[in-house]
């Protein structure tokens, strides 16, 4: 009995020791770990372009500190109430918590279950990764044990406060209160601080600005919350939960105007290279990218201006990009003419491309693989498919059209019937070659840009570069290189091209976009240089006579891009005005403002046949006959007409003599012809009409010019 008593003693002896090292070691641990110094050690990541010019500095956190005196109670209990019940009540861990998550990770046999107070929280943050590992509890549960004991209840909910991200470059309850509601933090109501306290947990998943839905359900779980820790009452917590969300989104100031292009730089830096935002912001890195400053400004500038966009209110929405046309590296991009740090930014959001698709899937193929020339003659009637009948916008048809004016009008009939002659899947290849996958489901109508899964303005650009290149298409970039703090090489980007066409192809492509600008649908706007391009517009499915999408996608001899007008969702409320001459005209202007061009024309490749311009056949009105006798006493006629500038036009004359008419002769670029020994009885009659040496058709036949004689 005693030696049972000498142990229990022992034991209780024992765990008294070590239970007094460990908060002996727990307070020695904490005078290391609450290092202040550790709060300071972030380093500036710098963003350069090619030229060496500093562009941007990226830091850790937008953050302005605010004292917990400036932040209403109902916004300190919104934040207790979803993430530390308890919070004033233990001193640092929460043995329950702690308890029911130990429970649960054993039930499920792994690390799932949080159980961390407010406190916690703020050690993980500041101090420790987010790993989930016992080691990392342990050292969170050391930390913050120490900080309860280094600072007030009240002084810990404001660090916290200060700390936590909200989402969209969003670090502290200030910033976090400007960014949605364009408020003070003193300023806040009780619904506004439940929706803040709802996105710490996951603010990419919450955000309202992104998940309405999601923000909403989670701001009404906070409110419930308040209500079952008595901050609220149940009939104002109930009122408050039926409230939508009335967000106040702080504009985008003029400092701003790199923000998407920013954001777009760090997905890549993840993405690619695999270092988090997080990483970029502390590790005092050197970025460069290929942004050319003045074109970002200039067209964050046009985006601001509402003239540009012919929207029912000021909410219509646009996306560009402009590409580096040798390397694929990104000069300028907008994603949209409001847009949020790391919200939705539309160069990669997918749309119906309407017939800025045409040259990817009709024209490409036909001229890479069918015995098809810009010159060779299309059907442009009215056809049935099976039930799909496409038509003209105008509801006008040539009968028959070169494939040059069919690009130049934008003709959906003869597009619809050149890929229906080649066949769908071959359009569905050539999509592929240029870098965007179709559905199977997708069929004649991908002619016209009817595609099930759209295309984003990003893939758009790059597709056309390959026109641009001589049929190598470039892939887009955003980071050039990236360098640590030392100024050592870490990731240096490499220029990649894919042969999607041949040389010939993308020089006919070329020639023919240029024509669309010079006398086609992208004739709208005033650009002194080479550009060559293509409009596109699909149609409102919710009110008829109006636009869902507005496209231009083309290229200079030194930049491709493709500019987007539209909402992010069309109804019959809100849609476009106008078509494919609005972003035609914007993005001339664009490049107009900063251009500078010393590669006047496109350069044709060696061994590439060029491309004439097109022949006009004239209208001739003005045929007229004059009798004259030969040297031998002959009566002859001398037939004239104003003839075309363009001297390769072919004018037939027929003679139309006893009912008969036949043809009598052939010129080229004249605008006469004598025929001889004419007959002195009856009556005699001429016409021309103009021939197309590029394709052999006739034109509209002229006036008749009439020669009578004595009858018989």
């Amino acid at each position: 009995m005693f030696r049972k008593g000498l142990l229990l003693l022992t034991i209780i002896l024992m765990s008294s020791i070590a239970g007094l090292l460990f908060y002996i070691l727990i307070i020695f641990l904490g005078d290391y770990v609450i290092d202040e110094k550790k709060l300071v050690m972030n380093a500036t990541t710098v963003l350069k372009d090619e030229d060496g010019n500093e562009l941007a500095s990226l830091f850790i956190e937008n953050r302005e500190l605010v004292s917990i005196k400036d932040i209403p109670e109902h916004v300190q209990e919104a934040f207790i109430a979803i993430e530390d019940a308890r919070f004033y009540k233990h001193p640092g861990i929460d043995l329950k918590a702690i308890a029911r998550a130990i429970y649960k990770d054993l039930i499920s046999g792994s690390k799932v279950q949080g159980g961390s107070t407010i406190t916690q929280q703020l050690a993980k943050n500041i101090f420790l990764s987010h790993e989930k590992t016992w080691l990392r509890k342990t050292k969170e549960v050391v930390i913050a044990l120490n900080l309860e004991r280094a600072y007030t209840k009240k002084k810990l909910l404001e660090f916290y406060l200060n700390n936590i991200y909200f989402g969209h470059g969003a670090y502290g309850i200030q910033a976090a209160a400007e960014l949605y509601f364009n408020k003070d933090v003193s300023d806040l109501s009780v619904i506004e601080g439940a929706l803040l306290a709802a996105l710490p947990k996951a603010p990419s998943h919450y955000s309202p600005i992104k998940n309405y839905e999601d923000a909403f359900e989670r701001r009404n779980l906070v409110l419930a919350k308040m209500e079952r820790e008595d901050y609220l009452d149940p009939g104002e917590a109930v009122r408050l939960q039926g409230k939508t969300i009335n967000l106040d989104i702080k504009k985008v100031r003029n400092d701003t105007a790199m923000q998407s292009y920013i954001d777009l730089v760090l997905n890549e830096a993840e993405d690619k290279y695999h270092l988090t935002n997080e990483e970029i912001a502390r590790g005092g890195y050197t970025i460069v990218v290929p942004m050319k400053k003045e074109l970002q400004e200039v067209s964050y500038d046009y985006f601001q201006e509402s003239t540009h966009f012919p929207g029912v209110d000021e909410e219509v929405e646009g996306a560009l990009v402009l590409l580096n046309r040798h390397t694929g590296g990104v000069l300028a991009v907008q994603g949209g003419r409001n847009y949020v740090p790391k919200g939705l930014n539309r160069v990669n959001v997918k749309r119906q491309p309407g017939s800025t698709f045409k040259p990817i899937v009709v024209y490409s193929p036909a001229l890479e693989e069918f015995p098809f020339h810009p010159y060779s003659i299309l059907v442009d009637r009215k056809l049935s498919y099976d039930g799909y009948r496409p038509k003209n916008y105008n509801d006008v048809y040539d009968i028959q059209i070169t494939m040059y004016d069919a690009l130049l009008k934008s003709g959906n009939a003869s597009a619809v019937w050149l890929l229906n002659e080649m066949g769908i899947d071959k359009g569905k290849e050539y999509a592929e070659k240029f870098g965007i996958q179709l559905s199977r489901e997708d069929s004649l109508a991908l002619a016209l840009g009817g595609i099930s899964t759209g295309v984003t303005p990003l893939q758009m650009a790059k597709a056309y570069s390959a026109f641009a290149n001589a049929g190598e298409m470039v892939s887009p970039y955003f980071i050039t290189a990236i360098y640590d703090s030392e100024g050592k090489v870490l990731h240096k980007r490499e220029v990649k091209k894919t042969k999607v066409v041949s040389k010939q192809t993308a020089w006919y492509m070329t020639k023919m976009l240029e024509g669309v600008i010079q006398s086609g649908t992208g004739r709208y706007g005033n650009y002194e240089g080479t550009l060559a391009g293509k409009t596109g517009s699909t149609q409102n499915p919710n009110k008829d006579y109006t636009t869902k999408d507005a496209w231009f996608v083309g290229y200079t001899p030194k930049i491709v891009g493709a500019l987007w007008m539209g909402y992010d969702k069309t109804s019959s409320e809100q849609y476009l005005t106008g078509g494919g001459n609005f972003p035609t005209v914007l993005f001339k202007k664009i490049i107009s403002d900063v251009q500078r061009d010393e590669e006047v024309n496109f350069i044709r490749p060696l061994g590439v046949k060029d491309l004439e311009p097109p022949v006009r056949l004239p209208k001739v009105d003005d045929l007229k006959a004059n009798l004259s006798f030969s040297s031998f006493g002959f009566l002859s006629v001398n037939l004239t007409w104003t003839p075309s500038e363009d001297e390769r036009v072919i004018y037939n004359i027929y003679e139309v003599k006893n009912q008969k008419q036949q043809l009598i002769g052939t010129v080229i670029g004249n605008g006469s012809f004598h025929v001889s020994d004419v007959p002195i009885f009856g009556s005699i009659k001429y016409y021309v009409i103009p021939k197309n040496p590029q394709t052999m058709l006739e034109g509209k036949t002229s006036n008749e010019a009439i020669i009578s004689f004595f009858k018989d």
